[in-house]
């Protein structure tokens, strides 16, 4: 099988397709790793209306993917950035999402991202307006039953002054909570109106006040996931953790070592990389638990390449090549995202994530992968009549 495909350039050279679909297996959920896939969301493309309004979302395909993790027994990690939470997806829409999965899977592994993003930055004025746009959410979320992702907040990054304001939205939020719930760090390299989150410009200053707040709240608190792409800061915060409070890595760069661990320990999971990767990441898990660790890194660690690809700077726009993967290999019909940013990534991008996920096993049809990739190559103007 093969497919011209263009160069940064635009000349056009044949493609020959050497991957073959990978293995799959389902994770077992009873090792010693919870292992969650940040999950994305089909786009109605029929809505009628403009990108910048309401989310209009395509429920049977949306949820079709999420019955595909969970069958892989991977964690559903839902309405969070990867899902457009605050780039396309709005609080309403995340709600009926929450509710949706609750409701289609019950027995999932799934835990919720509860945020502020009803609240706009913009009127966003004194601490308790952050204090009561979270608690909204929480209530929302724990009314349906669900568990809850404690999500960094814009406003809060906006209006704290200090790491002392930080530390009392997080005990008053965290005392709402009916359930421990799992941190989230995220680097501004994800989201830049976070930059100096915690109330610090330096990492050692911002870790310190976020473990102040784990420690004070412990009974409240599941496990912390850390999404700043160095290895090295969330291995030295995973060393400092209380005991029995969970690392979930958000490394989308250095997932295998980081859940492969070191004689101190290793981190569990809750990557954005694992929707796209998911056979890879459900078939290296049941190796690893079968104490195949060489197997798990032989599985894992060639996916790395495409995924520091996909994550790239501008870091925020992963997502659209999360959902052309998705679109590559038959889990929606189109390649249309909330917000329109299928347009977020240039025609390069897509040739070579084709190119990545073809060498890693990770076009599971690849007969409809080519097919799809000339549609999109026609949109470009491209041409192959092979």
């Amino acid at each position: 099988m093969d497919i011209k495909l263009p160069d940064p350039k635009g000349v056009l050279s044949r493609y020959q397709l050497t991957g073959s679909p990978i293995e799959t297996s389902a994770f077992p959920r009873n090792f010693n790793r919870v292992v969650f896939s940040a999950a994305h969301v089909v786009a109605d493309p029929f809505t009628a209306s403009d990108p910048s309004g309401p989310a209009a979302i395509d429920w049977d395909a949306t949820m079709a993917f999420r019955h595909h993790l969970d069958g892989l027994g991977l964690g559903i990690a839902e309405a969070m950035d990867t899902a457009q939470r605050g780039m396309g997806l709005d609080w309403p829409g995340a709600l009926e999402l929450i509710k949706r999965t609750k409701s289609e899977l019950p027995d999932a592994l799934v835990f919720n991202g509860a945020g502020t993003d009803q609240l706009a930055v913009s009127d966003a004025r004194l601490l308790d307006d952050v204090r009561r746009a979270y608690l909204e959410q929480i209530e929302a979320i724990q009314k349906l039953g669900g568990r809850i992702i404690l999500m960094a907040s814009r406003a809060l990054a906006k209006v704290a002054e200090s790491p002392d304001d930080y530390i009392a939205i997080y005990r008053d939020v965290l005392a709402a909570c009916d359930q421990p719930v799992i941190l989230h760090w995220l680097g501004d390299m994800f989201d830049p109106a976070l930059k100096n989150y915690w109330g610090a410009s330096s990492f050692d200053a911002a870790h310190e006040t976020c473990l102040t707040i784990i420690r004070d709240n412990k009974p409240k608190i599941d496990g912390i996931k850390i999404s700043l792409l160095d290895k090295d800061k969330e291995i030295k915060a995973r060393r400092l953790l209380p005991e029995g409070v969970k690392m979930y890595t958000g490394d989308d760069f250095n997932y295998p070592e980081l859940i492969s661990g070191d004689a101190q320990g290793c981190s569990h999971a809750l990557l954005g990389i694992f929707d796209p990767l998911a056979p890879a990441a459900a078939y290296a898990m049941s190796q690893l638990a079968a104490g195949d660790r060489a197997g798990f890194h032989k599985t894992l660690d060639p996916t790395v390449p495409l995924a520091r690809l996909i994550f790239r700077c501008p870091t925020q726009y992963y997502k659209t090549g999360v959902v052309f993967l998705a679109w590559l290999n038959g889990f929606q019909d189109h390649f249309i995202m909330l917000n329109g940013h299928q347009a977020m990534r240039p025609l390069p991008y897509f040739v070579d994530l084709f190119k990545h996920a073809d060498a890693c096993g990770l076009l599971r049809n690849p007969d409809l992968a080519i097919e799809r990739m000339r549609k999109l190559l026609a949109v470009y103007g491209v041409q192959d009549h092979a």
